[in-house]
């Protein structure tokens, strides 16, 4: 019995070998037929390869709350669409390359929302990015620097949800709006993006200098969007 589950570990079957382990614990291996056998085996090697690579995704997505949908306080008077909040956890956004644009008032809860929904889409299998807007314009200007911008937009271009955050902390000058449009662009109806603002959107033409460049990016990110408008005080004032 200690060879199979060693040979199971071996050929990294690791899933299989736990549950192995398991079922010779609890003395069930004679009573379990051979297709009934199988199937818990490869049932616990699919949770567990699925498991590990939910950890892998949230791990290289670097998200900056820990959260869940089921966790996400959808009271109607908070701005919340629970309806929305629902569709969007199927997923159906991300495979269709949608925007979600999440606005309101510092300490209200919207990175906790773009978190929830960053995990959400990890735990469906897909890759996420999470980006303070600030740090993503450092990487850029570094990344020309270094001349690995090309290689920086191609990451970006493939990552199947990018979620920006703190968007219009600060106004988007020369390089920066062009960089910016770029990776918009890349993105556009081909892999789903979330912005988080406290800026309403009617207030973005102002942090982006450039009038035509701030009308391509709005046209790209606002006209479809799903959007959350959050309202009410700071939740940090309760902690």
């Amino acid at each position: 019995m200690e060879g199979i589950k060693s040979k199971l570990l071996s050929l990294r079957l690791s899933g299989m070998a736990q549950q192995w382990q398991i079922l010779e614990e609890m003395r069930r291996l004679s009573e379990l037929s051979l297709p009934d056998g199988m199937e818990l085996l490869l049932q616990a090697e699919t949770d567990k390869r699925q498991e590990s690579r939910y950890d892998r995704l949230v791990k290289n997505a670097v998200f900056r709350y820990r959260s869940s949908i089921e966790e996400v306080n959808a009271d109607p008077a908070r701005g919340i669409d629970k309806s929305l909040l629902m569709r969007l956890a199927t997923g159906d956004y991300i495979r269709k390359g949608e925007a979600v644009i999440i606005t309101g008032a510092a300490g209200c809860g919207k990175s906790f929302i773009a978190s929830a929904l960053g995990h959400q889409a990890c735990r469906q299998g897909y890759s996420v990015a999470y980006q303070n807007m600030q740090k993503l314009l450092v990487k850029l200007k570094l990344a020309r620097l270094d001349a690995s911008i090309i290689k920086l937009f191609d990451k970006w271009a493939k990552t199947q949800l990018l979620i920006i955050d703190d968007f219009g902390l600060s106004t988007l000058q020369g390089q920066q709006q062009t960089d910016f449009l770029e990776i918009i662009e890349d993105r556009h109806a081909k892999q789903a993006t979330i912005i988080v603002s406290q800026l309403p959107v009617q207030s973005w033409f102002d942090i982006i200098s450039d009038a035509v460049i701030a009308d391509a990016i709005l046209d790209r990110l606002v006209h479809t969007a799903h959007r959350f408008e959050l309202k009410g005080e700071s939740l940090r004032k309760k902690l």
